[in-house]
C-alpha cells in the first residue's frame, strides 16, 4: 500500500524522530490558528499504530471567511480534472498547477492529502501505446507492405488500465512535488480498507503517520481489484458509506481522518440549481442541508464513476461528520492556477456546504431584489421619487439624536485603531445633518426632470418617429469607508435617477450605517420600494461582490486610493466610476495676489484635509521665492501645523531644507504638503500632468491670458481659477450630492450627480414599418428630420 518515501522527507529527520518513538505526546488542535500558520504541526496523542479509530464530530466551519483556519485538508481531484480531453493521458499542466497549490499550502504548515483519480486514464494511453506498436511490428512482419492498414484498437478493460498506470502516475507525482522538496506517498484503498476492522486501523495509522512526518498521502482507489460499482443504500448516516468511487472515497477519508476542509474539483464551477448549461441555471454559492429537493442534477462528467449527485451526497456526509466541503472547478484555465488557495483564503469559489444559515437574504438575493425596487422605482412618477427624498431630509433632522448616538459608538469602538483622517470622516454632527438634508432637497428638486426626460426626437420616415430617453443605469453596487453620511447622499440620489442600490458600508461605521439605512428604508416604504435599496451586512469580501456582473451593473467606490485600486483590479466585466488618488495640485503664478494666496493654500489644505479634495502638492513660480509672498504662505502653513515636504528642486534652493519628498506623487490625507517650484505655467502643466491624478487643478494669477492658458491645457477633472480645490463637490457644484468624483474620461467626469447615474434609451413608433420599404425600389424613403424635445411642466 505504501510506496517508498523521497529522500527529502529524511533531511529534518532527527528532528521528528524524538516525537515519533514518545509513546504518548501532548494533544494540539488540528485547526490552525490565525496566528499559527507557520507552527510545528499536530502530533497525534497515540502511539505509532494506536491511533484514535473514531472521531469525536466537531462543528464545521459556519462562513467561508474561515477556511483560512483549516488545518487538515483534503483535495479530491476528479477525472475530468486529472484527464486531458480525449480521456487517454493526463492533463500535466493542470495537475502541475494543482501540486504547485497544494505545496504552497504544505508549507504554510498545513497538513494536505490528495485523492486522485486518472491511473485508469494514464494507463489506458500507456496499454493502447503498446498494443499499436505490439500490432504494427506484426503487420510489417506479415504484410511485407510499406504501409500499414488501419489499425482497430480494443476496448481496454478499466482494471487492467489501472495496473499498467498507477506506477506511472505516482512517478509524476513525485516529480512533481520533488520541485517543492516535498515527499509524497501512495495509498491504494478498497472498500474493505474502512469496514475490516484491523485494515481500518492499519489505514489510520499509516495516513497519521505519513502527516507526522511532513509527507503527502496520495489516496486512490485500487482500481485494479476493485469490483464494479453497485446500487446500494449507503450515504444514508454516518456510519454508512460504500467506497465505490473517488467521491465517496474523499467523504470517508475526511471524516476519518477529521478532516477541517474537504476540497472537491470538478469540471464544473460548483453546485447550479439546474443542470449547468441550462437557461435559467444559477450558481449555488452555499448549500444547506435539506435544499436537495430544490436540486435538478444533470448527467455525470464525461469520465468518471460519479455524477453531481454524488458529488452532494458525498459532500453532505462529510458535513455531516464534521468536515466543511466546497465544490469547484478545477478545469478552467483562468482560475484553476489558484482555485485551490483561493478556497482556503475564504473567497467566493464554487460552492460551499454549510450548516448555519444566515439570518437574513444572500448578497445575490439583495441584488435581485434591489433590481426589482428600482425597476419599481423608475416607474413612479417624478413627484412620488422626489417626496421620498424629502422624507428622508426630514428623517435626518428628526431622527437626529438617535443617529449621532449609533455614531458615537462607531467613534468609541474605532477610538485608537483608526488613523486621525479616518476618524474625522467617521464622525457625525448636527451641522453634517444639517447640510445633508439641505443636499437632499436639492436633489429632491432636481429629479423632477430625471427619469424618462427626452432628449432627442427624430422623424425617420411618415409616421415613423425616433425618441431618446434617459433611464436609470440598473443596480449600483456602492462600496465606501468609513463615510456614513455617504450612505444618505448616495440613496437620494439612486432614488432620485430610479436605480436599485446595494451599499457596501466599512465595519467600523456599522451603527451609524445601520440606522441611516433603517430611515431610507423607511422613506422608501411611503411608496412601496422599500427594497430598492439594500445593505450588504453579509461577510461578503469586496473582492467577491465583484465579481457579480450578473447582478450588478456599475460599482461606485468611495475610499481610500487603495480601495478604488483594489476594485479597480477586483471586477471583472463591471465598470469602475472614481478615481484612484486626489493628488490636487495648487499653482501660485508669479503674477498672483498677495491677499488672495494664503486664502486659498489655507482652505484648500487645512479646511478638510482628509478630503480627496484637499490640496496635496503645492507648485510655486520660482520668481517669488524669498519675496515676502512666499513668506506668508510659509508662516502660514507653520500656524496651521503643517508638514512641509520639499520637492527636488525646491529643496536645491534652500540649505536647511524640509524632508525631501519620498514621492511626488502622494495623497497625504492630513496636515502635510509638498512644496516644489518650477520656472512657468507650461512646467506647472507638466508637472500636474507627470504627477497628478487627474482630479482637480487649480492656478492663482491675476492675468487672465495666464489663466485661461491654464484652463485650457490642463487635461483633469475639475480645472479652477483662484478658486479653492475643495469647491470640487457635487453639493458646491449645485448636484445636491454626488455620488463620488470620477476621473475616467468615459459616462461621466468630476464630481458625479444625479445625470451621471443615468444612461438613455431609444424608443420607435411606427405603423407597420418594414426595412425592405426603404430599398431602392421601395415605396418610402427616410427623413432624418429633427423634432422639438417638449418641455415637462413641473410646476
Amino acid at each position: 500500500m505504501l510506496r517508498h518515501m523521497h529522500r527529502s522527507g529524511i533531511q529534518p529527520f532527527r528532528q521528528r524522530l524524538l516525537p515519533w518513538v514518545q509513546s504518548i505526546a501532548v494533544p494540539r488542535s488540528n485547526r490552525v490558528q490565525p496566528s499559527a500558520i507557520r507552527h510545528v504541526r499536530s502530533w497525534s496523542n497515540i502511539p505509532f499504530i494506536t491511533v484514535p479509530l473514531s472521531r469525536a464530530h466537531g462543528k464545521p466551519f459556519a462562513h467561508r471567511s474561515e477556511l483560512k483556519h483549516a488545518k487538515r485538508i483534503v483535495v479530491k481531484l476528479g477525472s475530468a480534472v486529472v484527464t486531458r480531453g480525449d480521456e487517454c493521458g493526463l492533463a500535466l499542466g493542470r495537475l502541475a498547477s494543482i501540486v504547485e497549490q497544494v505545496s504552497v499550502l504544505q508549507n504554510q504548515g498545513r497538513e494536505m492529502m490528495l485523492v486522485t483519480s486518472g491511473a485508469v486514464a494514464f494507463g489506458k494511453q500507456r496499454l493502447r501505446h503498446e498494443i499499436l506498436l505490439s500490432q504494427s511490428v506484426r503487420q510489417a512482419l506479415h504484410s511485407g507492405q510499406n504501409h500499414l492498414k488501419e489499425m482497430a484498437i480494443p476496448v481496454l478493460e478499466a482494471r487492467a488500465c489501472a495496473a499498467a498506470g498507477q506506477s506511472g502516475l505516482m512517478a509524476l507525482y513525485e516529480a512533481m512535488f520533488t520541485q517543492y522538496s516535498i515527499c509524497a506517498a501512495q495509498i491504494l484503498v478498497t472498500n474493505l480498507d474502512f469496514h475490516d476492522e484491523q485494515k481500518r486501523r492499519n489505514l489510520n495509522g499509516t495516513l497519521h503517520e505519513l502527516l507526522r512526518m511532513n509527507i503527502v498521502p496520495i489516496v486512490n482507489t485500487n482500481d485494479a481489484v476493485v469490483p464494479p460499482a453497485e446500487p446500494n443504500s449507503d450515504l444514508q448516516g454516518v456510519n454508512v458509506i460504500s467506497v465505490k468511487d473517488n467521491d465517496s472515497l474523499a467523504a470517508r477519508l475526511a471524516v476519518e481522518m477529521k478532516t477541517d476542509l474537504l476540497i472537491v474539483l470538478s469540471d464544473v464551477e460548483g453546485l447550479f440549481d439546474s443542470p449547468p448549461g441550462s437557461d435559467d441555471a444559477k450558481l449555488i454559492d452555499i448549500f444547506y442541508p435539506g435544499d436537495q429537493q430544490s436540486v435538478t442534477f444533470g448527467t455525470k462528467s464525461r469520465v468518471g464513476l460519479g455524477g453531481m449527485e454524488a458529488k452532494v451526497k458525498a459532500a453532505l456526509w462529510a458535513l455531516q461528520g464534521g468536515t466543511s466541503v466546497v465544490i469547484a472547478n478545477g478545469t478552467h484555465p483562468k482560475v484553476s492556477g489558484h482555485v485551490i488557495t483561493d478556497i482556503v483564503e475564504g473567497k467566493k469559489v464554487g460552492t460551499f456546504f454549510s450548516e448555519v444559515k444566515p439570518a437574513g437574504p444572500t448578497v445575490e438575493q439583495q441584488g435581485e431584489m434591489a433590481r426589482s425596487g428600482g425597476r419599481m422605482l423608475a416607474t413612479l412618477e417624478p413627484e412620488q421619487r422626489a417626496e421620498i427624498i424629502n422624507h428622508l431630509a426630514d428623517l435626518l433632522t428628526d431622527q437626529r439624536e438617535e443617529i449621532l448616538l449609533a455614531n458615537k459608538k462607531d467613534l468609541e469602538e474605532a477610538e485608537g485603531r483608526l488613523a486621525s483622517p479616518l476618524l474625522k470622516r467617521l464622525s457625525l454632527s448636527t451641522s453634517k445633518l444639517n447640510s445633508l438634508a439641505i443636499g437632499l432637497r436639492q436633489i429632491a428638486a432636481s429629479s423632477q426632470e430625471s427619469v424618462g426626460r427626452v432628449l432627442r426626437r427624430t422623424r425617420i420616415a411618415k409616421n415613423l418617429e425616433l425618441e431618446q430617453v434617459t433611464v436609470p443605469i440598473g443596480v449600483l453596487l456602492v462600496i465606501f469607508e468609513s463615510r456614513p453620511d455617504c450612505l444618505p447622499q448616495v440613496a437620494a440620489l439612486a432614488i432620485a435617477s430610479g436605480n436599485g442600490l446595494l451599499l457596501k458600508g466599512g465595519k467600523e461605521a456599522a451603527h451609524s450605517n445601520r440606522i441611516l439605512h433603517l430611515l431610507t428604508q423607511e422613506a422608501l416604504s411611503i411608496h412601496g420600494v422599500k427594497e430598492a435599496i439594500q445593505l450588504v451586512n453579509t461577510r461578503e469580501e469586496v473582492e467577491d461582490l465583484c465579481r457579480l456582473d450578473k447582478i450588478i451593473d456599475l460599482i461606485i467606490p468611495r475610499g481610500s486610493s487603495q480601495l478604488v485600486r483594489d476594485i479597480q483590479k477586483a471586477a471583472k466585466g463591471i465598470p469602475v466610476m472614481g478615481h484612484s488618488e486626489g493628488i490636487c495640485h495648487m499653482y501660485v503664478d508669479s503674477e498672483a495676489s498677495v491677499d488672495k494666496v494664503t486664502r486659498l493654500v489655507r482652505d484648500s489644505k487645512c479646511e478638510y484635509p482628509a478630503a480627496c479634495n484637499a490640496l496635496e502638492t503645492l507648485l510655486i513660480h520660482r520668481d517669488l521665492l524669498r519675496t515676502p509672498l512666499f513668506d506668508q504662505i510659509i508662516d502660514m502653513l507653520r500656524v496651521e501645523q503643517v508638514k512641509i515636504h520639499a520637492g527636488p528642486k525646491f529643496a536645491s534652493y534652500l540649505t536647511f531644507s524640509p524632508s525631501e519628498v519620498k514621492s511626488l506623487r502622494t495623497e497625504y490625507g492630513d496636515l502635510e504638503v509638498c512644496i516644489e517650484v518650477v520656472d512657468s505655467v507650461q512646467e506647472a502643466i507638466d508637472h500636474i500632468h507627470k504627477y497628478g491624478s487627474s482630479h482637480t487643478d487649480v492656478i492663482v494669477t491675476e492675468n487672465e491670458k495666464t489663466a485661461e492658458f491654464f484652463l485650457q491645457h490642463v487635461d483633469s477633472a475639475c480645472v479652477f481659477w483662484n478658486a479653492s480645490t475643495r469647491f470640487s463637490d457635487g453639493y458646491r457644484f449645485g448636484l445636491g450630492a454626488e455620488v463620488g468624483i470620477s476621473t475616467s474620461r468615459i459616462h461621466a467626469r468630476g464630481p458625479v450627480g444625479l445625470e451621471g447615474l443615468l444612461t438613455t434609451k431609444w424608443l420607435l413608433r411606427g405603423q407597420d414599418h418594414v426595412v425592405s420599404d426603404f430599398s431602392e425600389h421601395g415605396s418610402l424613403k427616410y427623413l432624418h428630420e429633427n423634432l422639438p424635445v417638449p418641455q415637462r411642466n413641473f410646476s
